[in-house]
């Protein structure tokens, strides 16, 4: 099986969607609202996608500066295709596309011992705002 590895200029949000939803990554992506899939694809600065005869199976969309630090947003392999390296390959590719720049990203549960096992190290130290009401009022002196 032959797979192709592209850095991509524009990522099909209709292929996007269709490889979160064979990867179960659509689980927790905004499937629903193709509005923002469309800005999520339109707004990323670093898209490699993982073809096999032309159809998209992989996607690793990434946002990034280049030279500091990349977040890598949506690591995606169709179930079909897991377990045959094509995750690893593209977090490989990417890292290779910014190789001064630190790679980071938020796993999913599911998807928490996969990280380690390819070479990634386990941080400690990351934090999630999902709305700026949950952010504790200033103290008063």
């Amino acid at each position: 099986m032959k797979i192709i590895y592209t850095i991509e200029d524009r990522l099909d949000p209709d292929e996007f969607l269709m490889v979160l939803a064979e990867s179960t990554l659509a689980e927790r992506r905004p499937v629903e609202d193709r509005a923002r899939i469309q800005k999520m694809c339109d707004k990323a600065d670093l898209v490699i996608t993982a073809r096999h005869d032309g159809k998209l199976v992989g996607v690793a969309r990434c946002l990034t500066d280049f030279t500091y630090c990349t977040y890598l947003s949506d690591l995606a392999v169709s179930e079909a295709y897991q377990r045959s390296g094509i995750g690893k390959e593209l977090v490989r590719q990417v890292k290779e596309a910014v190789p001064d720049a630190l790679l980071l990203l938020l796993a999913a549960p599911k998807a928490m011992d996969y990280y380690p096992r390819i070479g990634m190290t386990r941080h400690e130290g990351a934090f999630i705002l999902k709305d700026v009401t949950d952010l504790k009022p200033k103290k008063r002196t």
